[in-house]
């Protein structure tokens, strides 16, 4: 019989990691198919916060705002994948400071 466990060990609160390659952390993420993160991001509703990429341009994040309480988080990889992680604004507000401040990230216009 197989059993199931959270894959950090089971803490049940700790969110989904954020690549490594992210300069910020999000405490209380959930990971969203792709599927469900590019239907959310596409719907009217959602607000593009900001853009930043990576110097070399190898990695890319953009934050939208969908609703008063929550964010979705996409980031796509060198090779273009995207990955979206569901994020509660509060804790969104406070990570970005990070990536504002990241020596490496710039933000697009």
């Amino acid at each position: 019989m197989a059993t199931h466990g959270f894959q950090d060990g089971g803490n049940a609160n700790a969110g989904a990691s954020l690549p490594e390659a992210v300069p910020f952390e999000l405490p209380h993420s959930t990971r969203l198919s792709w599927e469900l993160g590019s239907r959310v991001v596409e719907d009217e509703a959602a607000t593009l916060r900001g853009e930043w990429e990576s110097t070399g341009r190898a990695w890319s994040v953009s934050i939208f705002r969908v609703t008063e309480n929550t964010a979705v988080v996409r980031v796509r990889t060198p090779v273009g994948r995207e990955k979206f992680y569901g994020a509660a604004e509060l804790d969104l507000e406070s990570a970005l400071p990070e990536l504002r401040s990241a020596p490496r990230w710039r933000r697009l216009e």
